[in-house]
């Protein structure tokens, strides 16, 4: 038995892989620095196998080798775009962790994150590896790569072209990123503001307490008991990075046609 396979065919595979490729290197869960680079790349390869059987073959357009070479750019350039931007609402957890430890008095502990060797504090932590397990849980792990898929559909290999207010997709996003972290610590602000009033009262009531000693500790068992509470609002949490996840990805496909 032979199985054919022309130069054409090359081509088609090495532009799908790229821009799988691309994705899988910058997505969150998949572009995860303690993934081997084997299992990356071999994940890569697979998908682009799978969907080389099932995309229908058209022969790219270029010209010369450097057209190619600009064409495999391009694709690339899309995958990585796409996965930067899933990445860059999935760090709305580290951040919002860390605003979260700012008013607790937990700042100060930092840890290396392994996922993207970076100090981290505990709560941005527990946030992180929380959302990414409820990520595993409702299968969205699936949902980012069938996102990616069907921009084969919508912009074709070899016809991506990057739009220059692509940035303006960014941009908004940065605008929104303070106000996404401090809906998601709100309960713990709240409930920090309630406890410094009620230090400052006390402040004047009775100087000769020591409240600094007393608002530390109070806060630090305060800001963990509304924590457990807020365990209930982590599929909520969930389903607002991944809405804003798609919606970042709808965005730059849009500036991509």
């Amino acid at each position: 038995m032979e199985v054919s396979f022309t130069l054409q065919q090359l081509e088609f595979f090495l532009a799908i892989l790229m821009r799988i490729g691309g994705f899988i290197y910058t997505a969150p869960f998949y572009g995860l620095k303690n993934v081997p680079v084997r299992v990356k790349v071999g994940f890569s390869v697979l998908i682009s196998i799978i969907l080389m059987t099932v995309l229908p073959y058209e022969p790219l357009s270029y010209t010369g080798v450097i057209g190619f070479a600009l064409l495999i750019a391009g694709e690339t350039l899309a995958g990585v775009v796409l996965g930067f931007l899933a990445n860059i609402v999935y760090q709305i957890l580290a951040f919002s962790g860390q605003l979260l430890d700012l008013e607790i008095g937990f700042s100060m502990v930092n840890e290396m994150d392994p996922v993207t060797s970076a100090q981290v504090t505990v709560s941005g932590n527990f946030y992180s590896y929380a959302v990414m397990l409820m990520l595993m849980i409702t299968y969205m792990h699936h949902y980012l790569i069938e996102a990616l898929i069907d921009t084969y559909k919508i912009i074709p290999l070899g016809q991506v072209a990057f739009n220059p207010l692509i940035y303006t997709v960014a941009a908004k996003f940065m605008a929104e990123y303070f106000i996404l972290a401090f809906r998601i610590i709100l309960p713990v602000f709240a409930a920090m503001l309630i406890v410094n009033t009620i230090l400052a009262i006390l402040a004047k009531v009775a100087p000769q307490m020591s409240l600094f000693v007393i608002g530390v500790q109070l806060k630090v068992l305060i800001g963990l008991a509304v924590m457990v509470i807020m365990i209930k609002m982590l599929p909520g949490i969930s389903e607002l990075i991944f809405g804003k996840m798609m919606e970042m990805i709808r965005d730059a496909i849009n500036y991509m046609q």
